[in-house]
C-alpha cells in the first residue's frame, strides 16, 4: 500500500465502507440524504479511486533492463504501464499525480510513439524523458498532447551505475502548464467482484521481457525477467494490443508502436482473482474502457500496472 493512504484499524474501516460502491469522480458530488438533508461524497482520485483530488499528472519513461534496477519511485506511481521497446525488451511509463510525488524518480529513459498516442487520453499531461529519436523528438516538443520534459536541470547522473542507466529525475515542479487528472476510463470498487476465478499468480511476456505477479494476500509482487522487485500494485491488467513498425524509424532495426487505439482482450487481476476483459478506446481523445460480460470492470482503489503485451 501507498504511505499516502489511511492507515489504522479504525481508519481503514471506514476506509473500506467508503469505498464499498466506488467512486470515479475528482471532485465532491452533492446529494440528499434519506431525511432531505444536502450531503456532500468525499473526492476521489479518478486515477486510483483512492481519498482525495488528484492533481496535474506527469508521466515518467523509466528504464528496466537488469542494469537498470531497481529503479526509484514507482510504489509513488497511480498508474505504471509496461511497452514494448527494440529488441523484444520492456520500458516503464510511472503517471504520477502531482500531489503524490517521489523525490525522485528513474533511471530515465527516451520516449517513443506509443507515449505519444497513449497519453492522448489524459489532459495534456506533462511527459519527462531523457530524449528521442531526432524525428521524433521535434514531435514531442511540439506537441498539443504533452507538455514535453527533457534535458532541464531537474535531472541527474548518480555515479552508482553505468550509463545510460543512470539518469534521474526531481519531478517537483515539472506539471507546471500540464493539465489536472481526468477520467481515463477506470472504476474502482472496494468489494471484490463476483466470477472469475482463484489465481494467486499471472504473467505477461513480450519478446524479450517477462513480468509475474503473484498476490500476497494484500498486493500484487511485481517480478521482471525472473527477478523479483520491490514494487507492488493492487490490480494488474495485461491488455493485448496490435504491435506495429513506428512511423519513427531506427537503424538499429523494428521500433514497436504498440496501439491503444482500437479493441481488443485483456485480463484483470485483482484480490487474487483473474477476470477476462474486453478494452475499447474508439479514437485517441477517448479513455479507454474496461469491460467484464458487458459490465464496467472493478478495480480495487489503488495503483494499477498495465502490460501492453502483443496480441
Amino acid at each position: 500500500m501507498r504511505a499516502r493512504r489511511v492507515r489504522g484499524a479504525g481508519a481503514a474501516a471506514v476506509l473500506a465502507l467508503a469505498l464499498a460502491a466506488g467512486c470515479t469522480a475528482t471532485t465532491g458530488t452533492t446529494g440528499q440524504d434519506g431525511g432531505g438533508r444536502r450531503t456532500t461524497a468525499p473526492a476521489r482520485n479518478v486515477l486510483t479511486g483512492e481519498p482525495g483530488q488528484a492533481g496535474r499528472v506527469l508521466a515518467v519513461k523509466v528504464d528496466n533492463v537488469a542494469a537498470a534496477r531497481p529503479q526509484t519511485g514507482l510504489n509513488d506511481a497511480d498508474l505504471v504501464y509496461a511497452i514494448e521497446v527494440e529488441g523484444g525488451l520492456s520500458r516503464l511509463m510511472a503517471v504520477f499525480d502531482d500531489r503524490h510525488l517521489p523525490s525522485v524518480v528513474g533511471p530515465v529513459r527516451s520516449a517513443r510513439e506509443t507515449d505519444l498516442q497513449l497519453l492522448a487520453e489524459y489532459d495534456h499531461p506533462a511527459l519527462a524523458f531523457s530524449g528521442a529519436q531526432s524525428k521524433l523528438l521535434p514531435v514531442l516538443q511540439g506537441s498539443r498532447a504533452i507538455v514535453a520534459r527533457t534535458g532541464t536541470r531537474a535531472f541527474f547522473r548518480s555515479s552508482d551505475r553505468p550509463a545510460p542507466h543512470n539518469e534521474y529525475l526531481r519531478p517537483a515542479g515539472l506539471t507546471a502548464g500540464a493539465g489536472p487528472a481526468k477520467d481515463i476510463g477506470l472504476r474502482f470498487s472496494s468489494a471484490v467482484p463476483a466470477g472469475g476465478t482463484a489465481r494467486a499468480s499471472a504473467s505477461a511476456a513480450m519478446p524479450a521481457a517477462r513480468f509475474a505477479f503473484t498476490w500476497t494476500g494484500t498486493h500484487y509482487r511485481v517480478a521482471m525477467d525472473g527477478t523479483g522487485s520491490p514494487w507492488t500494485a493492487d490490480n494488474v491488467i495485461v491488455q493485448h494490443v496490435q504491435v506495429k513498425q513506428s512511423q519513427y524509424h531506427s537503424r538499429t532495426g523494428f521500433v514497436p508502436f504498440s496501439q491503444t487505439v482500437g479493441n481488443g482482450s485483456a485480463t484483470l487481476l485483482r484480490n487474487g482473482r483473474s477476470y477476462p476483459l474486453r478494452w475499447s478506446r474508439p479514437s485517441p481523445a477517448d479513455g479507454t474502457t474496461y469491460t467484464a460480460d458487458g459490465h464496467p470492470a472493478q478495480l480495487h482503489p489503488g495503483r494499477t500496472w498495465i502490460v501492453l503485451t502483443p496480441s
